[in-house]
Order: structure tokens, then C-alpha cells, then sequence
């Protein structure tokens, strides 16, 4: 059972020293200039598909109208 804390108490040990001495952390600026591409590219996409979306709403209301209801 000594064994089994003993590896739970080491991996916490060595997490923690991998996250604080050897991770490279993004600097602020490069961490803001990252969530704005983010959240460009996140509206640019929901544009795309919104519009997407809307036209085949409407071609689908004219096959309805025009097309089946003769």
C-alpha cells in the first residue's frame, strides 16, 4: 500500500516540476493576440453558417410553395 502513495505522491511531484520549470507559458500579448484569431475565426465561421443555413431555408420554402403545392 506504501508503494501506491508512493507513486501518487511522486507523480504529483514531478507534474508540478514539469508544469513550473519546463512548460513555456504564452507571454500576455501573445496570449490576447491568440483569442482574438480565435474569436475571429469563431464569427467568421458562424457567418458561413448562418448564411448557409438561411439560403437553404429559402430554397426549401420555394420548393414547398412554387414546386408541390401546384
Amino acid at each position: 500500500m506504501k508503494k501506491f502513495f508512493k507513486k501518487i505522491n511522486d507523480y504529483i511531484k514531478e507534474s508540478y516540476n514539469e508544469l513550473v520549470h519546463k512548460v513555456s507559458w504564452p507571454t500576455r500579448q501573445e496570449l490576447s493576440s491568440s483569442t482574438i484569431v480565435v474569436m475571429t475565426a469563431s464569427l467568421i465561421m458562424a457567418l458561413v453558417i448562418f448564411v448557409i443555413d438561411f439560403s437553404f431555408e429559402n430554397a426549401v420554402d420555394f420548393f414547398y410553395k412554387n414546386i408541390f403545392n401546384k
